[in-house]
C-alpha cells in the first residue's frame, strides 16, 4: 500500500471521533505500530486535527474545515448531482455524509439562490442510476432555469410517439430513472416525463411566467 493511500485510510478510521490505539490501526492496515506512529506525526504536522500520543491512542478532535468558496451555478449543480449520486451508495457512512453535506450547502446559500435552485436541483430518491437520461440534461436544466418552453418528442409507456410543448419545472431522480415534471400545454395539466424516453428536446424561443395553478408549488403527485 502506498503511504498516501495509508494516510487516507487512517483518516477514514479516525472519522468516527473515537479513540483508536496505534496497535489496532496497524493490525487493520497490516503494517507495524512504528509505521502508524510515523504516519500520525505526519498527519499532525500537515494540519489534520489529530490528537493523541503513543501508548494511549489517537482521535480527530474537530471537523475538517474548508476555506470559503464561491461557486458558479454550474459548479453548484455539479456538487448537487455528485451528492445525489453518493447518497445512493451502499455504504451507510457515505450516504449519511452526503445528506449532511447537502444540508450544510443549503444552510450557507443565500435565500434567493436556494429559491432559484429549488426549481432545477436534483432530488434524491433510492436506487438511483446516475447514467440515465444524461444526454438531455443540459437542455432541460437550461430551460428550467430560463423558464423557456420546450418541444419534446416523447415515447410513452405504450410505445406511442407524441410531440408535446411543455413548461419544464423540476427534475427528480427515481429508482434508476430521471423524471421531468412539467406543465403540458397539450393536456392542459401537469405531466411527469421519463427523461430516458425523451427522443428529442428542443428549446423554443417562447418564455413563460409563473401562473397560479401551473407552478411546481401547485403540483401534487
Amino acid at each position: 500500500m502506498r503511504r498516501t493511500d495509508r494516510l487516507f485510510d487512517i483518516i477514514q478510521i479516525l472519522r468516527d471521533g473515537k479513540l483508536h490505539r496505534a496497535q489496532d490501526i496497524a493490525e487493520r492496515l497490516e503494517v507495524s505500530t512504528r509505521t502508524i506512529y510515523r504516519d500520525m506525526d505526519t498527519l499532525m504536522a500537515s494540519g489534520v486535527p489529530v490528537e493523541g500520543e503513543r501508548g494511549v491512542g489517537y482521535m480527530i478532535t474537530e471537523a475538517i474545515t474548508l476555506p470559503p468558496l464561491t461557486l458558479t451555478v454550474e459548479e453548484l449543480e455539479a456538487l448537487n448531482l455528485g451528492v445525489a449520486i453518493v447518497a445512493e451508495a451502499a455504504d451507510t457512512d457515505l450516504k449519511s455524509a452526503a445528506l449532511s453535506l447537502a444540508d450544510k450547502v443549503d444552510a450557507v446559500l443565500p435565500t434567493q439562490t436556494i429559491a432559484e435552485a429549488d426549481a432545477w436541483k436534483f432530488a434524491v430518491y433510492p436506487f438511483a442510476d446516475a447514467a440515465r437520461g444524461f444526454s438531455h440534461m443540459p437542455t432541460l436544466r437550461a430551460a428550467i432555469r430560463a423558464k423557456q418552453k420546450l418541444r419534446l418528442t416523447y415515447t410513452s409507456k405504450k410505445a406511442q410517439v407524441t410531440t408535446r410543448t411543455i413548461r419544464p419545472l423540476h427534475m427528480e431522480y427515481w429508482g434508476r430513472i430521471w423524471t421531468l415534471t412539467a406543465w403540458c400545454e397539450m393536456r392542459d395539466a401537469f405531466r411527469v416525463f421519463r427523461v430516458d424516453l425523451i427522443q428529442t428536446a428542443e428549446a423554443l424561443p417562447e418564455l413563460f411566467v409563473d401562473e397560479p395553478g401551473k407552478t411546481i408549488a401547485d403540483y401534487v403527485p
